[in-house]
């Protein structure tokens, strides 16, 4: 989709347009994403798994993120975890440890892996 003068708007769905389409229309977008999240969301794809720590109130204090041989890395915090949660790119189901869903996959970008 491109903007064009006076606001007009174009696209193959509904060509041209003077207001923009439904916003649910442009969700196929994917996402600038930061490079610790990157990282993350790679070592995710690749196996790994994160394992929230919580306090008796079960509200989370602190995260265990390891990769796919089980290795504890430390490039997670809670910060960075929540940024992933509310753009829905991990998931955890059934209280299993948080894994990476479609979505993060779809913002993950292919990466070389040097082992």
């Amino acid at each position: 989709m491109r903007l064009l003068a006076a606001s007009k708007f174009v696209c193959a769905e509904f060509g041209r347009c003077p207001v923009p389409p439904p916003r649910h229309t442009w969700a196929f977008f994917p996402m600038d994403i930061s490079r610790d999240e990157q990282r993350v969301l790679h070592a995710l794809a690749q196996g790994g798994r994160i394992a929230l720590l919580k306090d008796q109130k079960g509200k989370p204090i602190g995260l265990e993120f390891f990769n796919r041989e089980g290795w504890l890395m430390y490039n997670c915090d809670l910060r960075l975890f929540r940024k992933l949660k509310a753009k829905k790119a991990i998931a955890s189901a059934n209280g299993n440890p948080y894994r990476i869903t479609r979505r993060g996959l779809e913002l993950v970008r292919s990466q070389v892996d040097n082992r």
